[in-house]
């Protein structure tokens, strides 16, 4: 098995799970204030988007031609089961907790996980982690606040 598509698939689809869960999450709970419509958006992005996700690293993946089929299609699965399961442990706190708590567990959880990729992946390029660490970090919070925002905006103006 190739250590280079398992890490591909996991750090893409780990990454991509929690920015694009938090973001819709935030975008639904500001916007519907709805516990099962935040519940169905977890779930939708946690198959459709995993499977567009892990398309998009099997066609990358594939064009940069230096890949064998084999350490392709390990990329494609790391990065569908890496993205599927993180996206579905957001939902574990909106069943759990009322939605305003679940929100903010899972921000926590989100920026957690992250964190942890963030650290792992500078430590093995070795860079200064605390720069990789907040330039995420930024552009995660950037996510929640514009969706928090848009969710609100959404609301306003169609209902």
């Amino acid at each position: 098995m190739s250590e280079h598509s398992v890490k591909v698939g996991f750090s893409f689809g780990a990454t991509s799970g929690v920015i694009t869960t938090l973001g819709l999450m935030m975008g639904l709970h500001s916007g519907t204030g709805s516990k099962l419509a935040v519940i169905g958006g977890i779930l939708t992005i946690a198959v459709a988007d995993a499977f567009s996700d892990a398309l998009g690293i099997h066609v990358s993946e594939e064009s940069e031609n230096v890949h064998t089929p084999a350490q392709v299609w390990i990329a494609t699965i790391s990065t569908f089961l890496s993205k599927f399961i993180f996206a579905l442990t957001f939902v574990i706190p909106v069943l759990i907790f009322k939605l305003d708590t679940a929100v903010l567990v899972n921000i926590f959880w989100g920026l957690s996980v992250l964190t942890a990729v963030s650290y792992r992946m500078a430590k093995e390029q070795n860079v200064k982690p605390w720069k990789v660490v907040m330039e995420h970090m930024i552009i995660a919070s950037t996510v929640i606040i514009i969706t928090h925002y848009l969710g609100h905006w959404i609301s306003l103006r169609f209902s």
